[in-house]
């Protein structure tokens, strides 16, 4: 690690601030010159450990920046993964209100749910097929604590991968989609369609951005867990979203899933 730990601990209470606030921060990278990786996983990890402490529980996990287009659109070569909370989960269908966000965009992802452990390494994308247990539509709200989202792989990893909601739809049992990167979304704001894809363009498939996050975390001492959701990446690029826009994913066989802004 590059920075002290009274740096880590400042750079966290930032982010912690900006995000309660709504209220985003200059680049972590610019205020702290030198923060590397390894600093912005550890920087996350104590911002998780204050919100678990205030109560919420980690429900699963969201690898990010697994597209080319998101890879493109943000400047970054690598996936990166961040914890999901059951205070970031929404129903489908129901209402979210925008200015709890500082800029808040909308993806559209395939969820996993987990039957079995997955713990790395030399997790497959077989191993991952046969650990779950259903997937669903899904639409991941990101939001990044940084201010115009100027950010380096550092600043969003530090920023819980700009992770900031989850709206899972209706699960279907894994049996019954035999090809996720087969799987077809259109992703549609206030009825206009604006973006669309496949589950391939999540690494090739969207079981090998879980595969990778068994991995990653096995580094961390970590594994995931029966019961635990994944989101493996968005499948296209993400529209900035506001007060009163519907966004809605329709995803072929596995069905729509919406949320609207108020």
């Amino acid at each position: 690690m590059n920075l002290t730990e009274e740096q880590r601990a400042e750079a966290g209470r930032l982010l912690r601030r900006a995000e309660c606030d709504a209220a985003p921060v200059d680049p972590l990278s610019d205020l702290f010159p030198g923060l590397g990786l390894a600093d912005a996983y550890a920087i996350q990890r104590e911002n998780i450990a204050r919100r678990l402490a205030d109560g919420a529980t980690v429900v699963g996990h969201k690898v990010g920046l697994t597209a080319v287009a998101m890879q493109r659109l943000l400047g970054v070569g690598e996936p990166d993964f961040g914890h999901l909370l059951d205070d970031m989960v929404h129903s489908d269908g129901g209402t979210v209100p925008a200015a709890r966000y500082c800029a808040p965009r909308v993806e559209p992802e395939i969820c996993f749910r987990l039957a079995r452990p997955l713990r790395g390494p030399d997790v497959t994308v077989e191993d991952v097929l046969a650990a779950t247990e259903a997937v669903a539509p899904a639409l991941e709200i990101v939001d990044s604590r940084i201010r115009d989202w100027r950010i380096t792989l550092a600043d969003t990893v530090a920023d819980n991968a700009s992770s900031a909601g989850l709206v899972p739809g209706p699960w279907t049992p894994l049996a019954e989609v035999p090809d996720l990167a087969a799987v077809p979304v259109d992703l549609f704001v206030d009825g206009e369609a604006v973006a669309s894809g496949t589950g391939k363009e999540v690494l090739g498939h969207p079981a090998a951005a879980v595969a990778w996050l068994a991995n990653t975390l096995a580094g961390f001492g970590t594994a995931l867990e029966p019961g635990h959701v994944v989101l493996p990446g968005a499948m296209t690029t993400a529209p900035f979203v506001g007060a009163g826009r519907r966004v809605e994913a329709r995803f072929g066989d596995l069905g729509p899933v919406s949320v609207t802004f108020t």
